[in-house]
């Protein structure tokens, strides 16, 4: 009898001890190529993470929407289907309406005040603003600066009057271009390039690296340089999952991030002035706004600001603002 306990006890603690020594899975889905900043930033992860937590954890990186895309990857992030995400601040709308703070037309000055901003204590706690629906934050990659694309020179707002504009999923965009007269269709980046050739919309905005990826300059082959609004992604974990890791991995893991996350904006910063040069090589005609005409871009955009600032919480606004260096 004895033989038998001591048997039983010595299998539990042997199951019990492989049990601990599996490596903890993260599966990272994202739904670009492997040579962008982002996907560069979650393979990166990958080896650091690989390299620095042998044994302790494992890393498995799903690109181009292999494992799931933009419209069911968040509720795979919930369901725990997957632990890893970096979807587009537009994306977590229906779970916070304080991050619309970043959709706000003409709130940043530029890149610059943008990264101001996100290490601010009020940004910091928007990573948190998710919380109770199961999203934990844990970064921002920026992608850059948007510009606007279309198929006529836009050099005031009055020319963008009847286009038609493709967007993400947001409300804000949505108001941005009705304020100039013009239409909003939500579709995936993806579907731009048809949507373009079927004459559903006429336009987009988008970062240089965006435009020049897709290769839309033969139809929309006017670029105006706005730097009107933000495209960041938040890279986002399962709240359960990432608080369940043992302390002292997750703290290596964070700090992994943050490690990633400068190489992610530096690598972002980067493609943009490349491709901004690579778009005007390849024949499309930048619009470049004088003061006077970039002024008025604003005033026709600024008054969504005070529309939203009930949603968004008069402090984060105030928060955005004072980073821009008038």
């Amino acid at each position: 009898m004895f033989k038998t306990s001591l048997a039983v006890a010595l299998a539990t603690l042997l199951c019990s001890a492989q049990a601990l020594a599996e490596p903890i899975l993260i599966k990272f889905s994202h739904v670009v190529a492997e040579d962008t900043p982002k996907g560069k930033g979650a393979l990166m992860f990958k080896r650091l993470a690989e390299e620095r937590l042998a044994g302790k954890v494992q890393v498995e990186v799903y690109p181009d929407s292999t494992l799931f895309g933009d419209a069911d990857e968040l509720q795979a992030l919930r369901d725990n289907k997957v632990q890893l995400l970096a979807p587009s601040l537009s994306k977590f709308e229906q779970y916070t309406t304080q991050l619309q703070v970043f959709d706000l037309p003409f709130l940043f000055d530029d890149l610059e005040a943008v990264k101001r901003f996100q290490k601010r204590e009020k940004s910091r706690e928007l990573l948190r603003s998710m919380a109770s629906h199961g999203i934990y934050g844990l970064a921002y990659w920026n992608n850059g600066m948007k510009q606007l694309s279309a198929t006529r020179a836009l050099h005031t707002p009055a020319d963008a009057a009847g286009l038609a504009f493709r967007i993400q999923p947001s409300e804000i965009l949505e108001q941005q271009f009705a304020r100039v007269g013009a239409s909003s269709l939500r579709l995936p980046f993806a579907e731009t390039r048809a949507a373009l050739q079927a004459g559903r919309v006429q336009g987009a905005e988008n970062t240089w690296s965006n435009l020049a990826s897709q290769q839309l300059g033969a139809l929309q082959p006017y670029v105006t340089e706005t730097d009107h609004g933000v495209l960041s992604y938040m890279l986002v974990s399962n709240s359960g999952f990432w608080t369940s890791i043992p302390y002292q991995v997750r703290v290596q893991l964070e700090a992994i991030i943050d490690e990633v996350t400068l190489a992610v904006n530096s690598e972002a910063e980067a493609l943009n002035a490349r491709d901004r040069q690579r778009l005007t090589a390849a024949g499309s005609q930048l619009v470049s706004l004088s003061g006077e005409q970039r002024a008025a871009w604003r005033a026709a955009m600024q008054p969504l600001w005070q529309e939203y600032e009930g949603r968004i919480g008069s402090d984060v606004l105030r928060a955005a603002q004072t980073v821009n260096r008038r």
